[in-house]
């Protein structure tokens, strides 16, 4: 029997068929718990087998159940939906704990499950759906069935929101921007979300409007050049010129936030999506027939709207106003500022200059509905009269004298002594001093009067002058000077209408704007300085009135004329250019001779 019983299975013929001991089997079902099992750390599924005490049993087919917590099947603010039968996805914790139960978890399966898809929506840039269920710092915590990502507060809407709550444990979209799965972060972004909506509702309204279609809107913003208006989920702007036909100095005078508005569509921009809007559009134009309400030469009653460095605006009617230079406003107050003779909101009298309505523009006058006060100084102080007057200012070329009318006269250096030079003789005089001078003469056109001190002395003392005084009054007199005479001056003064030049003797001419060159674009005021010496024919000679009148043009006229009769003709060959440069060649050669 020993024998027997020490036989073993290997010592057991080949041809014989050994029926397994009861160890060999406890090994052969501990080796199928091994290679069946499933390992630790895996999304396993199992099957609910019981829900109690708030704890649903899971059989996920090892010796023994394992218990999970029905809140890890619930989502935020949405209670468990689960039945006994149910297969669901689980995480194996542990195949076994201290209580010989299997350590499951369906949040951890449900994180692992949702990374994957979370992943794939990240990188194909879709959207994934997610509940708002807390708030931290800086923002708040999105569950993303399972997954928890973070929603920065700028990121929860277009606009600053301060009550979330509305938006608390419900299923919205989000869109992921950014993802680490090694350090379990997930930042998503609603704002995404809705401003891609948006876009896509913007490009759609849009494409349905049309210029010059007529839309109604609400005033959403107002800046100091106009005013945003929501059309339905896209903003046009109203620019301020757009408005109303009459000046509007800021959008708040006419709109306010909030108020409906019936506005044109002027411009649509579909590559920018910008709407250009006008309301004037939809009245009607006040400058069709202006030329014809108000002609040229006519007096009209207006108001001043608005008041500026260079003049003041005045309004005729709603939407039509017109400017009056700062040098149409007075007479003779010429160096006030606009504001010192009117004021907004004032009614004046205006007289209309120019028209020109296809630039909008109408020239308005102040001065030409007053008396000019030059047409009476003229009749009341007649050439050769004596005046008084007390010195306003003392320049370098002479003296301002205050006379009546607000009219201001001047006393150039050379009529202020016979006997002393001009800036000798001005010494003797301050400001406010009242002193008597002779009107030689009075310009209307250019507004000036010309007075002389020297002229009250006795006639006979200029008589009984020596010979070189009486040849020096000559001279500035005029008389001296001739017709066609080419004379060298100096540049003593320069306005936008010419240049004011003294000539040898003391005597005085003004060289107009024309005259100042032959090229037109040389005809230009601001070439001289005070100072400078120019070359000029005299053209007219006025004794009675002591009026010279030169021109740098005419001068150039002649010596081209000249060099042409010499050299030949411009059509004969040779080029003006080389007629002149041979002239002046010759003249240069004389005079070195």
């Amino acid at each position: 029997m020993a024998r027997v019983a020490t036989h073993s299975p290997r010592t057991t013929p080949t041809n014989s068929i050994a029926s397994p001991s009861r160890d060999d089997f406890a090994a052969m079902l501990e080796q199928s718990f091994v290679t069946q099992s499933p390992q630790e750390g895996q999304v396993i599924k199992g099957t609910i087998i019981a829900i109690e005490n708030d704890f649903a049993m899971v059989d996920v087919g090892l010796k023994t159940e394992g218990r999970i917590s029905l809140k890890e099947f619930a989502m935020p603010g949405i209670p468990a939906n689960i039945n006994v039968g149910d297969t669901v996805e689980v995480y194996l914790e542990r195949v076994e704990n201290a209580l010989g139960e299997a350590v499951l978890s369906r949040d951890k399966a449900r994180r692992e499950e949702s990374w994957i898809k979370l992943e794939k929506a990240f990188n194909d840039q879709t959207r994934v759906q997610g509940v708002i269920f807390g708030r931290v710092k800086g923002g708040f915590t999105v569950d993303l069935d399972g997954a928890v990502a973070f929603l920065p507060g700028s990121q929860v809407d277009v606009r600053p929101t301060r009550d979330v709550g509305p938006l608390m444990n419900q299923a919205l979209p989000f869109q992921i921007l950014k993802m680490d799965r090694r350090r379990g972060n997930i930042v998503v972004s609603r704002r995404a979300v809705l401003e891609e909506r948006r876009a896509e509702e913007r490009t759609s309204l849009v494409a349905s409007l049309q210029e010059k279609q007529i839309v109604e809107g609400v005033v959403k913003n107002i800046t100091d050049y106009g005013a945003f208006v929501d059309l339905g989920g896209v903003d046009g702007l109203l620019h301020v010129t757009d408005i109303a036909w009459r000046r509007v100095s800021h959008p708040t005078e006419v709109l306010s936030v909030g108020q409906t508005v019936t506005v044109q569509i002027i411009k649509i921009n579909h590559d920018t999506q910008r709407i250009s809007l006008g309301m004037k559009q939809l009245q009607t134009d006040p400058w069709e027939g202006v030329a014809a309400k108000y002609p040229v030469g006519v007096q009209f009653k207006g108001k001043v709207t608005n008041v500026t460095d260079y003049g003041a605006f005045v309004e005729l009617e709603p939407g039509v106003e017109g400017l009056v230079h700062v040098s149409e406003m007075s007479w003779v107050k010429k160096n006030l500022a606009p504001s010192k003779l009117v004021t907004p909101s004032t009614e004046v009298d205006v007289q209309v200059l120019e028209v020109d309505s296809n630039k909008r523009r109408i020239s308005l006058g102040l001065k030409q509905t007053q008396e000019n006060p030059w047409n009476s100084f003229t009749s009341r102080h007649p050439i050769g009269s004596t005046i008084e007057g007390e010195v306003k200012s003392i320049t370098e070329f002479g003296l301002f004298i205050g006379l009546d009318s607000d009219i201001d006269g001047m006393v150039h250096l050379s009529d202020l002594s016979w006997s002393q030079a001009g800036e000798e003789a001005i010494k003797a005089y301050e400001k406010g001093q009242i002193v008597k001078a002779k009107v030689l003469d009075i310009d209307i056109e250019k507004e000036r009067v010309s007075l002389g001190v020297k002229q009250l002395e006795e006639g006979g003392k200029a008589e009984k002058s020596s010979a070189a005084s009486s040849s020096s009054s000559s001279s500035s007199s005029g008389g001296g000077l001739r017709k066609n005479q080419v004379v060298t001056g100096t540049v003593t003064e320069v306005n936008d209408g010419g240049i004011e030049v003294e000539l040898e003797g003391g005597v005085r001419a003004f060289i107009r704007r024309a005259d100042l060159a032959r090229d037109r674009n040389d005809q230009r005021p601001d070439r001289f300085g005070k100072g400078d010496k120019v070359d000029a024919l005299v053209t007219t000679v006025d004794k009675a009135s002591r009026k010279v009148s030169l021109s740098i043009k005419a001068k150039e006229v002649a010596e081209e004329k000249e060099a042409v009769e010499q050299y030949g003709s411009s059509d004969s060959g040779a080029s003006l250019g080389d007629i002149l440069g041979a002239a002046l060649k010759k003249k240069t050669k004389k005079g070195d001779e």
